[in-house]
């Protein structure tokens, strides 16, 4: 039997970021492995980049909040005499509200796939990733240098994603993994939908990158080797001041920027 193949590892491939960060992939000439819920939205995925003289991507239709969602990605990648070069961590979304008000079943939901889905992904595959020189791009979010009132859960998780992932850029270098983090501000996808926010409530236009810059530095980044990714010159400049900033100020700003969110939206 011959070596597994490499291929790149999207989560969350059905939409936004991830339909992006699968294209720029395909681009660069990686073979890609696409994983969502949606399996409409990635066959048609996979049927693009095939049309593009690519070989066409390994589908694998799966919740990654299931507990057994790993193994599953495991077999169906073994079932194709593949193994990840890149692990890209995508999947993800976020509820707008106070964490006492909004349901707690979906907000424990959010935090099994932000958060532990996404670290089982990241350390599931490591030896391949070493085989081949690879890494692993985690998606991340300019909330995870802010506290969140008003978001708490989901700020919470992309908090953790920033120091875990940071952490194990530098404890896989030594086997020649690239390990980083992009944490792109407001991006117009179906994110806001899910979380419940309304167009007339998205953050300042300045702020706002599209879908395919964002993964397009995260692309660059990750091949760079780099730490951590903050597309946009603005919000560069934003995360970089925050830690001057007192916590007390930016409990209070965030609080009444939700509190302002919600006031729009007629909650």
């Amino acid at each position: 039997m011959t070596d597994p193949r490499p291929v790149a590892l999207i989560t969350g491939a059905s939409a936004g970021i991830g339909v992006a960060l699968a294209r720029v992939f395909s681009r660069h000439g990686h073979e890609l492995a696409l994983v969502a819920r949606r399996e409409d939205r990635l066959q048609e995925l996979a049927d693009e980049i095939a049309a593009t003289g690519a070989r066409r991507p390994i589908v694998i239709t799966c919740d990654l909040s299931a507990p057994n969602a790993v193994h599953r990605i495991g077999d169906a990648l073994a079932s194709q005499n593949a193994e990840p070069q890149f692990v890209v961590n995508n999947a993800g979304f976020g509820l707008v509200g106070s964490a006492t008000v909004r349901d707690r079943g979906e907000q424990l939901q959010m935090i099994d796939l932000n958060v532990r889905a996404l670290t089982e992904l990241s350390i599931a595959f490591v030896d391949s990733l070493a085989r081949h020189r690879g890494g692993i791009l985690n998606v991340g979010s300019m909330a995870g240098f802010l506290p969140g009132p008003g978001m708490a859960v989901y700020y919470a998780t992309k908090a953790y994603v920033l120091s875990f992932t940071e952490a194990l850029h530098s404890e896989l270098a030594p086997r020649g993994i690239r390990v980083t983090v992009l944490c792109p501000g407001p991006v117009p996808t179906e994110f806001g939908a899910r979380a419940g926010i309304s167009e007339r409530s998205m953050a300042p236009s300045l702020l706002t990158k599209s879908a395919e810059y964002v993964a397009d530095l995260g692309y660059r980044g990750l091949m760079d080797g780099r730490r951590t990714i903050v597309p946009g010159f603005i919000n560069k400049l934003v995360t970089a001041l925050l830690r001057f900033v007192p916590r007390r100020v930016l409990l209070k700003a965030v609080d009444s920027r939700q509190t302002r969110r919600r006031s729009a939206q007629g909650s």
